[in-house]
C-alpha cells in the first residue's frame, strides 16, 4: 500500500485517484498528438519510418472514406432518370428529389435555437492563477515546516452536509467568512431579482480544480432553487433547479449576483 504522502504541488493527488486537473492535462495531450506525429514522420529512419508510413496510409484512407460518406449525403436519393413508363399516382412522390441535406440543416437550426435560449450572458471569462487563488500555509515545526496546505481567498459555496476533513488531511481550507449559500438571481423575462438558495456549482471556466472546491467567480454556473419563482413546466410540474451564471466579482461586493439562464 503506498504512502499518502503530500506534495508541494496542489494538483498532484485526490482521494479519488485521479490528478485535480486530470482532464485538462488529458485534453492538451490530445492536442499534442498532431505534433508528434509530424516529429515522428520527419525523423524516423529505415523500417519504423516504413511502418509508421503504412499506419498513416491507413488512417488517410479512413478519413477519405468519411469524407466521402459527408459528401454522399448530399446527393440526390432518387434517381434523376426518368421511366419511360408513366407511373401510377402513389409512385409519383418517390421521384422528387429528396436531399439528407434539408433534414440535417433543419436539425441543426433547431439545435442552434435550443442553444440560443441558454446562452450565458457572460461567454468570456479572464481566468484566475492558482497564486491568486490560493495562498500558501506552512505548517509543522521550524526545523522541518511543510507547505503543502493551500486557503481559498475566493469565495466559496459548500453543501449544508459538508463537514471538514480533520486538519492533519485537509488540503483546501475553505474559510467560513467565505462561505456563500444564497445568491441574489435576476430572471431576464420577468425582470425581477430575488435572493435563492444555491442548490451546487456546476462549472467554473476558469479551473476544473474551482469547480470542485465550489469556488464563486465572475462567469460561473450555479444550479439554484427557483421553487420560491413558482416556475412549472409545459406539462404542469413545478420546477425545483435551475441554472444561473454569476456575473459579479463576490469577493469585492460581498454578493453573489447571478443572471437565470431561462
Amino acid at each position: 500500500m503506498s504512502s499518502l504522502r503530500p506534495s508541494s504541488n496542489p494538483v498532484d493527488f485526490c482521494s479519488h485517484g485521479r490528478r485535480f486537473d486530470h482532464e485538462e492535462r488529458s485534453r492538451k495531450k490530445e492536442a499534442r498528438q498532431a505534433h508528434k506525429q509530424s516529429e515522428d514522420a520527419q525523423n524516423l529512419r529505415g523500417l519504423r519510418a516504413k511502418l509508421n508510413q503504412q499506419k498513416r496510409h491507413k488512417e488517410k484512407i479512413q478519413m477519405r472514406k468519411q469524407l466521402k460518406a459527408h459528401e454522399e449525403r448530399d446527393v440526390k436519393s432518387a434517381g434523376e432518370k426518368d421511366p419511360s413508363a408513366p407511373l401510377p399516382n402513389y409512385l409519383l412522390d418517390r421521384s422528387n428529389p429528396s436531399t439528407a441535406k434539408a433534414l440535417s440543416t433543419s436539425i441543426k437550426n433547431k439545435r442552434k435555437d435550443a442553444a440560443a435560449r441558454f446562452a450565458v450572458p457572460l461567454p468570456k471569462v479572464k481566468g484566475i492563477a492558482e497564486e491568486e487563488m490560493f495562498k500558501v500555509i506552512q505548517t509543522g515545526k521550524k526545523v522541518n515546516k511543510k507547505s503543502w496546505k493551500r486557503m481559498v481567498t475566493k469565495p466559496t459555496f459548500v453543501g449544508p452536509d459538508f463537514t471538514r476533513r480533520p486538519v492533519k488531511y485537509e488540503r483546501f481550507i475553505r474559510p467560513m467568512g467565505l462561505r456563500y449559500k444564497k445568491a441574489h438571481v435576476t430572471h431576464p423575462t420577468l425582470g425581477v431579482t430575488v435572493m435563492l438558495p444555491i442548490i451546487a456549482v456546476k462549472k467554473n471556466p476558469s479551473n476544473p480544480l474551482y469547480t470542485q472546491l465550489g469556488v464563486l467567480s465572475k462567469g460561473t454556473i450555479l444550479e439554484i432553487n427557483v421553487s420560491e419563482l413558482g416556475l412549472t413546466t409545459t406539462s404542469g410540474k413545478v420546477v425545483w433547479g435551475r441554472y444561473a451564471q454569476v456575473t459579479n466579482n463576490p469577493e469585492n461586493d460581498g454578493c453573489v449576483n447571478a443572471v437565470l439562464l431561462v
